[in-house]
């Protein structure tokens, strides 16, 4: 295999490694983001949990105080039922007596109501508890997991953009940048093997004569439909597929 494919080869091998470890490490912050957006949104679930039972408790109160107003105001009106000696007054008192007694029917109903949801509440409050520990507990342990991923990929990294940039200067100036401009235009994969007649590339046919200038490997071979530099092993099968 001609020497300048050989390292050309290698540094491609490099530059996908190098495109891999930057991608895994272009997942790890929102990967981290994701478990931090649980993690609150499931503290956010309990406090709102909370909130209606105290909410629930507040509401329970008001009504027994409206119930001590309503109790209150029926004495009244007994003691006032005592006091008079008109039919009329004592008839109309009686009347506000019963309302008041229809309306203390009505609020320990409704206590009754706020009893069952602040039951049913507490039990919301309590999965919720749960809930939140668990995602917080997955979130310090994931937390940590990522932070040293992300420290051992950044090495990773460091010494591959080392190890690139040394394998780059052993290729000429030329062929670097004719390299370089492929992988700008073509993506990571510039570098391919010929196989029953195609481009590994782009896979059109090449004309004989370039499969033998490849085959020779004197000087870089490039495909004629997608430009890519084309290489040949003893491996591969030059002849074309029926």
């Amino acid at each position: 295999m001609n020497d300048a494919i050989e390292k050309l080869l290698i540094l491609q091998d490099r530059d996908r490694r190098i495109r891999r470890v930057q991608s895994e490490l272009a997942y790890i912050e929102p990967e981290r983001q994701g478990l931090r957006t649980k993690a609150a949104t499931a503290q956010a679930a309990l406090e709102t949990a909370k909130t209606r039972v105290k909410q629930l408790e507040s509401d329970r109160k008001t009504l027994e105080l409206e119930v001590e107003a309503k109790q209150q105001l029926i004495t009244k009106y007994a003691n006032q039922q005592l006091q008079t000696r008109k039919n009329e007054e004592y008839r109309a008192l009686a009347h506000e007596i019963e309302m008041c007694k229809e309306d203390i029917f009505k609020i320990e109903n409704r206590e009754i109501e706020l009893m069952e949801q602040a039951e049913a509440a507490q039990k919301d409050v309590a999965a919720a508890t749960q809930a939140s520990q668990q995602a917080k507990k997955l979130l310090d342990e994931q937390i940590g997991q990522l932070d040293e991923r992300e420290k051992n990929l950044k090495q990773e990294l460091t010494e591959l953009q080392t190890n690139r940039e040394e394998l780059a200067s052993a290729v000429d100036s030329v062929t670097r940048s004719k390299y370089e401009r492929l992988v700008r235009n073509k993506g990571e994969t510039v570098v391919v093997g010929v196989q029953h007649g195609v481009c590994g590339g782009c896979h059109m046919r090449l004309p004989p004569a370039l499969l033998v200038s490849c085959q020779a490997e004197r000087e870089l071979t490039t495909c004629i439909n997608c430009g890519r530099i084309l290489y040949y092993t003893r491996d591969m099968d030059l002849a074309v597929a029926d």
